[in-house]
């Protein structure tokens, strides 16, 4: 029979159900155990998954299975449960951002490195079919001298989305605005595939919602350390809110997704299965997932991501986004607010 490796969730909000779905469709995962501040909360989560509800840290940590703890908190919430996680033994994921500093991300970096444990930040769009074949392009040189690229984040969040919780839309917990929330996945993307970033300029703003301290519009340029430039746009003020969009060029050839999906795929020189690639890219559907409505997402890119994280426990080798992978886009957007309050660009450190 197949060893099961036995998660535990904290925090019980909308994003532990992606984990706990994911956790489902894996055969040697299962989640034994659930923690949330709210017992009612946490009940109501057990319930439906079948696993035991803790409204103690310290039971949560001490269950018996228990083997990795997923975070689902808010994000400047991250750190000190996840130190908590780590001092007690469990190997540590965390939902993005791995925390709203850099500082903290190294935090958090530091200790799952004393204890010997692994440390897996969320960014499930990595794992797509499509951003998989573009990043293999691009390491395949296909691209030529990469030029240009630029990520594009143009969704609708209501009022109401902040106004439901007291802790969105503020610096210390919710680490930033649509920034760091909402286009963090495509600025990971961005980075991963092209290159690392070497320096930003930006502006920000929030123009359309009220009572929050962190940006809903956002423009930055971006210098690429391979010399490439590029841009990210993002806003959570832009109603009905599209699909985000991610555009790579280069010398020999260009690339647009759109939600991880491949919608252009041009090279000068052509290969076996390009032809194929830009009849699927024409043919493709709406898949603006995300963009107005958070819950939209599904889990499959967790579950992938998930069962990465699993094969490397196995083998002793590296997920795919360790927790040096997942501080490099908070390092990006960081340098990006930095940019906006002193008006000059900034390096990413």
């Amino acid at each position: 029979m197949m060893k099961q490796t036995g998660f535990g969730i904290i925090g019980t909000g909308m994003i532990s159900e992606f984990h706990a779905q994911a956790l489902a469709a894996i055969d040697n995962a299962r989640l034994v155990a659930c923690y949330d501040i709210s017992s009612e909360r946490a009940d109501a989560f057990a319930q439906d998954w079948g696993c035991t509800a803790y409204s103690s840290m310290d039971g949560f940590l001490a269950h018996a299975d228990l083997n990795v703890v997923i975070i689902c908190t808010p994000s400047g919430l991250h750190l000190e449960s996840g130190l908590a996680a780590l001092d007690a033994g469990h190997h540590l994921v965390v939902e993005k951002p791995l925390e709203v500093t850099p500082e903290r991300c190294d935090t958090l970096i530091r200790r799952a490195a004393e204890r010997e444990r692994a440390l897996v930040g969320i960014f499930q769009a990595r794992f797509s079919d499509g951003t998989r074949q573009v990043k293999a392009a691009v390491e395949a040189g296909r691209f030529g001298k990469l030029t240009l690229a630029s990520a594009s984040v143009k969704w609708y969040r209501s009022q109401e989305y902040y106004d439901q919780a007291a802790w969105r839309g503020t610096w210390k917990i919710d680490g930033g605005g649509t920034l760091m929330n909402q286009s963090i996945h495509a600025i990971d993307l961005l980075q991963w595939m092209v290159g690392d970033v070497s320096e930003a300029f930006a502006y920000t703003d929030t123009m359309a919602h009220t009572g929050i301290e962190v940006e809903d519009v956002a423009a930055a340029t971006l210098r690429f350390a391979n010399g490439a430039l590029g841009t990210i746009m993002c806003t959570t003020a832009s109603w009905p809110g599209w699909a985000k969009r991610i555009e790579i060029s280069g010398t020999g050839g260009s690339v647009v997704l759109e939600d991880d999906v491949i919608r252009k795929w041009d090279f000068r020189e052509e290969q076996d299965g390009d032809e194929a690639t830009q009849q699927a890219a024409t043919a493709g559907g709406d898949s603006a997932k995300g963009a107005s409505d958070p819950s939209a997402i599904g889990f499959e890119g967790h579950r992938r991501q998930l069962v990465d994280f699993l094969q490397a426990l196995e083998s002793g080798g590296r997920p795919l986004v360790d927790g040096h992978e997942a501080r490099k886009a908070v390092a990006i957007i960081a340098a990006i607010y930095r940019s906006a309050n002193s008006g000059k660009p900034e390096a990413v450190r």
